[in-house]
């Protein structure tokens, strides 16, 4: 079996013979650049800048990418103008945010460096995400409620968006989130007073069964922490200035 850099290399050199000078940069982020990857949960997750996205350009490309995904099994690759990756800081402040932490330039220049992510953008796309993850995990109980091994399929899912988005909270109380799990969830505890059991529980489910009443209260405090987490995260971190600039007043 072929190891993630050989897997990458791969890519970006089929990617280069076909797109040719159009292509501008590749990058790599994730779990696989920060060192995690593990083949049987991990995805190659890969972005790249082209100088034209235009139709008969992203044909060219179309071959190598359905290898990628369907061959290869891998996540279809992002693909960006340079200035569309600055224009878009403030819609995916979050995804920009984790990939400037952790990414590994695969060719060209390094063009997620110098991304600007406006952080009061940043907090009110924080609470979004986890309102519309909090109103899934209502809806799925309310359809699912007698069965929990559904419930805890589903919320043991959700846990590793969960993971990411207590990463951001952390961000957005104006800290530097820590690295390991236990810590972060204790750090998120204190500040928000979510328990912090709670919000790990999903996550231990992903391997582990658990007993029907396990789920069921399970699933209730996982509900629970998370809206006391976005509670806390509106009333600690106010997003009054939400604007990217300020109006000036007339």
């Amino acid at each position: 079996m072929r190891t993630a850099q050989e897997k990458v290399a791969d890519f970006v050199r089929r990617l280069k013979e076909v797109a040719g000078d159009n292509l501008e940069s590749a990058i790599l982020y994730g779990s696989a650049a920060r060192g995690q990857y593990q083949a049987s949960r991990s995805d190659l997750n890969v972005l790249c800048t082209l100088k034209s996205l235009a139709a008969e350009e992203l044909a060219r490309i179309s071959p190598v990418v359905n290898w990628w995904c369907k061959d290869e099994g891998e996540p279809a690759p992002q693909f960006f103008q340079n200035a569309e990756l600055h224009q878009s800081a403030d819609v995916f402040a979050i995804e920009f945010l984790d990939m400037q932490q952790s990414h590994k330039v695969l060719y060209g220049p390094d063009v997620i460096s110098a991304i600007s992510v406006p952080m009061n953008l940043h907090r009110v796309q924080v609470e979004h995400e986890l309102r519309t993850l909090l109103l899934r995990l209502r809806q799925y109980f309310l359809l699912h409620a007698e069965n929990h091994g559904d419930l805890r399929v589903f919320s043991a899912k959700s846990s590793s968006s969960v993971r990411v988005l207590l990463r951001h909270v952390i961000m957005a109380f104006g800290e530097v989130p820590p690295e390991d799990w236990p810590e972060l969830s204790i750090r998120i505890a204190q500040l928000t007073g979510a328990h912090a059991a709670a919000l790990e529980t999903p996550w231990r489910w992903r391997d582990d069964l658990a007993h029907a009443t396990e789920v069921a209260r399970g699933y209730a405090f996982y509900m629970t922490a998370i809206a006391q987490v976005i509670e806390a995260l509106d009333q600690k971190v106010p997003k009054s200035e939400w604007q990217r600039i300020r109006k000036r007043v007339s």
